[in-house]
């Protein structure tokens, strides 16, 4: 199995990982259908502009995301995504937001970028529950986290905190559904202690977590490779 990684926006390698709750195509590469979500002007210019560095449309193909899906994006930062999924699913479909509870304390903005998403689409909606107990629909088709999946390991939250998450997502998809996971990858056995130190995961300790809930993967994406990334840098160094 090939070891593949993404770039991040700040240039580092980040880990694009397809995981299924039963048995799964492969996913495919076209991504034509995905320009109106592209040129989207309901979406931030803003957004818009980051789009090709994102390779937004890409990603989506990767993804299997579809008009009409029911998708979760957990934690969302600044929603970028949630916004895309928005659009990509349409009227029909439906997007649901989880920024935990302990980032909103934390940082003002998460609340905020949260409180936005919401308010801007009529397809989304917010949760801001713990993050040891996400409260998720039931029988979504796709969950999707970028570049912060190694949060379920900082030293603030207890040691079962990725567990808890993973098995929540598994109860929330229905069979055969995805959980995409895009983060900043680390060196081989650099330990779960990298996660507070340089904001990445091992690709190998993500996996054993993820399957350990009963998710097989099915796909590993190098779309974003950035050969340049040592992997041993912290994300937020120049």
């Amino acid at each position: 199995m090939r070891v593949a990684f993404n770039r991040s926006l700040v240039l580092v390698a980040s880990a694009a990982l397809l995981f299924a709750t039963a048995a799964f195509a492969p996913p495919g590469q076209e991504t034509g259908g995905y320009a109106p979500v592209l040129a989207d002007t309901a979406r931030p210019e803003a957004d818009r502009a980051r789009d090709a560095a994102r390779k937004t449309a890409e990603t989506l193909a990767f993804a299997e995301v579809e008009p009409g899906q029911r998708i979760a994006d957990i934690i969302i930062g600044g929603g970028y995504f949630t916004r895309v999924f928005a659009s990509a699913v349409g009227d029909q479909g439906h997007v649901v937001a989880w920024q935990p509870a302990e980032f909103i304390g934390f940082q003002a903005s998460y609340g905020e970028s949260l409180t936005a998403v919401d308010e801007a689409n009529d397809n989304v909606s917010a949760i801001r529950s713990p993050i040891g107990a996400p409260e998720f629909p039931t029988g979504l088709d796709l969950v999707f986290t970028a570049q912060n999946y190694h949060d379920l390991h900082l030293q603030p939250f207890p040691a079962d905190t990725a567990a808890r998450v993973n098995a929540a997502v598994f109860a929330a998809l229905k069979p055969g559904g995805l959980y995409v996971i895009i983060d900043h990858a680390a060196a081989s056995d650099a330990g779960l202690g990298v996660a507070d130190s340089l904001h990445r995961i091992d690709i190998a300790d993500l996996r054993r977590e993820v399957e350990a809930a009963g998710f097989v993967l099915e796909a590993e994406s190098d779309l974003l490779l950035n050969d340049a990334d040592p992997l041993t840098a912290n994300v937020f160094d120049d």
